[in-house]
């Protein structure tokens, strides 16, 4: 599934306050993830794409930036994030 811009809004509302509040962290999150997904998908089947395994290592600390920042501000959406996108076991 390619990211288009209803899987972005449907994102976006699930995870976010609505379908056009990118800001909050929690949305931003759960666009890191899906894109996340999608390129370690990509990589099984590409061994040799470094452009995107360089993509990927970056989705992926920005993504434990903005955790780490709401781990630090507000426990509560952090431990809801996690167990709705599944990220730790």
């Amino acid at each position: 599934m390619y990211l288009t811009k209803e899987v972005k809004e449907g994102l976006f509302e699930k995870h976010g306050k609505g379908k056009t509040d990118t800001g909050t962290s929690e949305g931003q999150i759960a666009l890191f993830t899906f894109r996340i997904n999608h390129l370690t998908e990509h990589l099984k089947q590409n061994r040799k794409d470094y452009n995107t395994e360089r993509s990927l290592v970056r989705l992926v600390g920005k993504r434990r930036s903005l955790l780490d920042y709401l781990k630090k501000t507000e426990i509560n959406r952090y431990r809801a994030i996690i167990k709705e996108l599944g990220i730790r076991k």
